[in-house]
């Protein structure tokens, strides 16, 4: 599996951006996907993770009720919409897959090359 992220850029504070995660193979929609970010100078970080079918998911505390993660099986692309950013979700977002759906990055067996996000105060 080989995972492309796109959609970061620069935004105000409380403003929205989504990213995506495109996926080459024809196994991906068997795997579950998580989003990462490493903020500068601080170790990669769990951000939200949705399973193989999009029925499950699970975010981390900062994120709740601002963040979204959703997926399209036919289009190959997991999706995370971000609402009411904050400067302290900058960092660069990166997505994972793996066939075991959990929220630690040492499970992950594949990874996207990284988007980054800026938001401005």
């Amino acid at each position: 599996v080989q995972l492309q992220a796109s959609g970061g850029g620069l935004v105000q504070a409380g403003g929205s951006l989504r990213l995506s995660c495109a996926a080459s193979g024809r196994t991906f929609s068997t795997y579950a996907t998580a989003w990462f970010r490493q903020p500068p100078g601080k170790e990669r970080e769990f951000v939200a993770v949705i399973d193989w079918s999009g029925s499950i998911t699970y975010y981390t505390d900062s994120v709740k009720g601002r963040f979204t993660i959703s997926r399209d099986n036919a289009k190959n692309t997991v999706y995370l919409q971000m609402n009411s950013l904050k400067p302290e979700d900058t960092a660069v977002y990166y997505c994972a897959a793996d066939k075991n759906y959990g929220s630690s990055r040492y499970q992950y067996d594949y990874w996207g090359q990284g988007t980054q996000v800026t938001v401005s105060s």
